[in-house]
């Protein structure tokens, strides 16, 4: 929430728990947005308690009313994330105590199937989130055989709570074709004033080797499979080709399991590693020109930011970009099903020095409109309804028994 931005009290407070295998300060989209939605909830004076696995920063540190800390299991791929273990009879006795009033479970591991069973045992009524298209992933790390097998756990799981909260447009109509029920959408917002073009820094891009006319083009996210980051390459690649008189220099920020695979492929590119809060909004205004070739998004809270930040984006028309940037005026935009056409974009927006230039000023003039406050206030409208609907399971959706 900005500065600009005044807090309101609500008129019913709610004692709400938010269930998450991923919470800040790790970095990530839904440990991003949770943080955001946990902070507004409670500038409106709601009671919240945080359901997730203990991370590093944890030790020795116990739980409390508003933070219980389950035990984990490294998380194959994610280092540093952790599935939350089975608790289902530590949740029954905290919340038979204390019961929330609505739960609002983000990720649908072993933690969150618990936390959905207690709530059906004591009658608290639950809204899932949609943060993260796990039954994609599969077929990226060669388990494609378990993609139905997921994609089918998914549906029952989110089918089985009130009300399924969904990012983008785009998933809610994939969702929906899959059936997925009583699907909401709730987009996402950015802080306009952490990520502006204000904090461009000449003495960043120096290090980068760039002047001011030179252009650094910019990929911020994890460094995975699952991000198509070949397509990134190959791009860049091809740009630099087309474009021998100019200097252009591909910056990486972010981590991940491909990052030695892409520095041996592109020893030429700055790889930053994870940066956080003003550095990373110091990196993202420091660019010109963001490259973002995931078809594999939820959202992609990156986009905004870039947006926000005064960088004209090039991405597939899906997700936060189908929402967010109309071709030619704030952004390019590609064909999912046409790879080709994503160098097309980012070519047509370095053909010419005036395009650039306008593009990016019509997207931070656009990304300086979508603050988190409105994004909170559906959320928590959501959650209100909630509360006062029957929580009970649609006929074919009750819950397996506990083993």
């Amino acid at each position: 929430m900005s500065a600009r931005e005044t807090p309101r009290m609500s008129p019913t407070l709610l004692r709400i728990a938010l269930i998450s295998e991923t919470f800040l300060p790790e970095v990530n989209g839904v440990a991003n947005t949770l943080g955001r939605l946990y902070d507004g909830l409670r500038a409106h004076g709601h009671r919240l308690q945080v359901v997730r696995p203990r991370q590093a920063c944890d030790q020795g540190r116990k739980s409390s009313d508003e933070l219980l800390l389950i035990r984990g299991w490294p998380l194959p791929g994610y280092p540093g994330l952790q599935w939350g273990q089975s608790c289902l009879h530590k949740l029954l006795r905290r919340w038979r105590q204390q019961p929330p009033d609505v739960l609002y479970i983000a990720t649908e591991g072993p933690l969150g199937f618990s936390a959905l069973r207690a709530a059906r045992r004591l009658g608290i009524p639950v809204v899932s989130g949609f943060h993260t298209n796990f039954q994609q992933y599969t077929g990226h790390y060669g388990v494609g055989l378990l993609t139905r097998l997921l994609t089918g756990y998914l549906r029952w799981f989110h089918n089985a709570t009130r009300l399924t909260l969904v990012p983008s447009v785009s998933q809610l109509q994939d969702l929906a074709r899959r059936g997925f029920e009583r699907l909401h959408l709730l987009s996402r917002g950015v802080d306009g004033q952490l990520f502006t073009p204000a904090r461009r820094c000449c003495d960043l891009r120096a290090q980068w080797g760039l002047d001011d006319d030179d252009i650094a083009v910019l990929h911020v996210g994890r460094l995975a499979i699952e991000k198509n980051l070949g397509l990134l390459c190959s791009a860049f690649n091809s740009l630099r080709k087309r474009y021998p008189e100019r200097r252009l220099r591909l910056i990486l920020v972010g981590d991940g399991p491909q990052r030695a695979m892409l520095q041996q492929a592109m020893p030429e590119a700055i790889f930053c590693g994870i940066q956080r809060g003003e550095e990373l909004a110091r990196h993202y205004a420091s660019g010109d020109l963001f490259l973002f070739p995931s078809l594999s998004e939820t959202f992609g809270n990156v986009v905004l930011e870039a947006l926000a930040s005064g960088l004209a984006v090039v991405a597939f028309d899906q997700a936060a970009a189908a929402q967010h940037i109309r071709h030619g005026h704030n952004g390019a935009l590609a064909l999912p099903d046409e790879p080709g056409s994503f160098l097309d974009a980012a070519i047509w927006l370095l053909e010419d020095p005036e395009i650039l230039r306008r593009v990016r000023l019509n997207a931070r003039q656009h990304a300086g409109r979508q603050g988190w406050e409105v994004i909170v206030q559906q959320f928590e409208q959501c959650l209100m309804e909630a509360r006062h609907a029957s929580i009970a399971a649609p006929e074919g959706q009750s819950l397996p028994p506990v083993s």
